[in-house]
């Protein structure tokens, strides 16, 4: 089906979900969420991506956040919604309404849980193709997923135009960088994980989607002008390492505490209450941080610039 559509160039955030304690949607805490992304620089937003625990909300809440995200955005940057789903049926019913709604493009992860094979993964996403028009990223998250799609296959979707683009959240940068160096015409390509993404803009990645631009997204977007643009190479390394240390921090939640430590969603939601309008708590079963790591998340911040409020 012949696409239409904007994916966005450089730092795209993925917005979180504000929840009542209850559980239950807080749909006025997500446009003063939008507009502090918009205000701190963002090129795009991603809502109903991990970072908006789509994971833990019905299909129907998280369709109506999507609209609330829309109205919120009232156009002023590009939307790349999250329409993941293990069910193909229902991923596409969530893709369909998506653009309906009007999103710019779909972010959608491989089946996840079930373990489909290479084939079904890509059958998958053909069958998505074939009924909306708005261009679809696929989100490469092999950690998450247990599916690990190859280059080959990556590029056969591109070429078969089910796919415009990936987000790639890969800790291997040579996996980034062999798709930015392919000839001719090329997926656009996100830096999906932050460790790799200082290497992925350096080769060229066309964006970055992943916990500091979603955190500190006027860093985030410094960082990208100064590589992508201006191509400063000396500035940027000490951008990065000014950021290195939350950046690790953040790492260490998500890939190598492993339970011991706290959870990558609930450090997002603190270091948003901190420093930005109030999102919330993350859903259960993800717990909200303890004040231990609530302190030392606030000197990270502090230490970037921001003014953060008691955690």
């Amino acid at each position: 089906m012949p696409r239409s559509g904007v994916l966005p160039r450089g730092i795209v955030a993925s917005s979180v979900t504000p929840f009542h304690s209850d559980g239950s949607v807080h749909h006025r805490q997500i446009k003063p969420h939008i507009d502090w992304l918009i205000d701190e620089g963002v090129a795009g937003l991603s809502p109903l991506g991990s970072a908006g625990e789509f994971f833990a909300m019905e299909t129907d809440d998280r369709k109506r956040v999507l609209e609330s995200v829309v109205e919120a955005n009232a156009g002023r940057v590009p939307i790349m919604a999250g329409t993941h789903h293990y069910s193909t049926r229902i991923a596409i019913d969530l893709s369909k309404h998506a653009e309906q709604t009007g999103a710019d493009s779909l972010l959608i992860v491989p089946p996840y849980y079930a373990l489909p094979t290479p084939r079904e993964v890509m059958d998958h996403y053909r069958r998505i193709a074939e009924t909306v028009t708005i261009p679809i990223v696929l989100y490469h998250n092999s950690g998450g997923t247990n599916v690990d799609l190859g280059t080959d296959e990556l590029l056969t979707l591109f070429q078969e135009e089910v796919i415009a683009g990936i987000k790639l959240s890969h800790l291997l940068p040579d996996r980034i960088v062999e798709l930015l160096q392919q000839d001719g015409p090329r997926l656009t390509v996100y830096a999906g994980i932050d460790y790799v993404a200082f290497e992925a803009l350096c080769h060229g990645a066309d964006g970055w989607i992943s916990a500091i631009p979603s955190i500190t997204p006027a860093a985030a977007a410094k960082l990208f002008k100064t590589i992508s643009d201006d191509q400063d190479l000396a500035s940027a390394r000490q951008q990065w390492q000014k950021l290195a240390p939350l950046m690790r921090y953040v790492f260490r939640a998500s890939h190598i505490a492993r339970g011991n430590g706290p959870h990558w969603a609930a450090i997002m939601k603190a270091a948003l209450n901190m420093i930005g309008p109030p999102v919330g708590i993350p859903q259960p079963p993800i717990a909200s941080l303890s004040t231990e790591d609530s302190s030392q998340l606030a000197g990270l911040l502090r230490d970037l610039g921001y003014s953060v409020r008691a955690p």
